[in-house]
């Protein structure tokens, strides 16, 4: 019992993850990449700080934006029982 206990709880923490990926304009030019973190408060309701894709382009008009949760975030997540949920902004020119 315990062992289906355990998997029902790790199936629904990995439900949460997800990555997000877009272009703007038409897209990656010279491959550079640049991460900021975002960092929101109860389980991603509300935003206390972080960069958008904009900033992190820079004033770039082309680019693509990967939104994911790295293997950091989902721990730093864990510790804090999703008080605390950062995601990972990588903006490639």
């Amino acid at each position: 019992m315990k062992k289906l206990f355990f998997a029902a709880i790790i199936a629904v923490g990995m439900a949460s993850c997800y990555t997000l990926e877009y272009s703007v304009g038409s897209g990656a030019k010279s491959g550079q990449e640049v991460r900021g973190k975002n960092h929101y408060l109860i389980d991603g309701l509300i935003r206390v700080g972080g960069k958008t894709p904009t900033d992190l382009a820079g004033g770039a008009t082309d680019y693509n934006v990967k939104i994911t949760h790295t293997f950091i975030d989902g721990l730093l997540m864990g510790i804090t029982s999703a008080l605390y949920t950062p995601t990972t902004v990588i903006v490639t020119k």
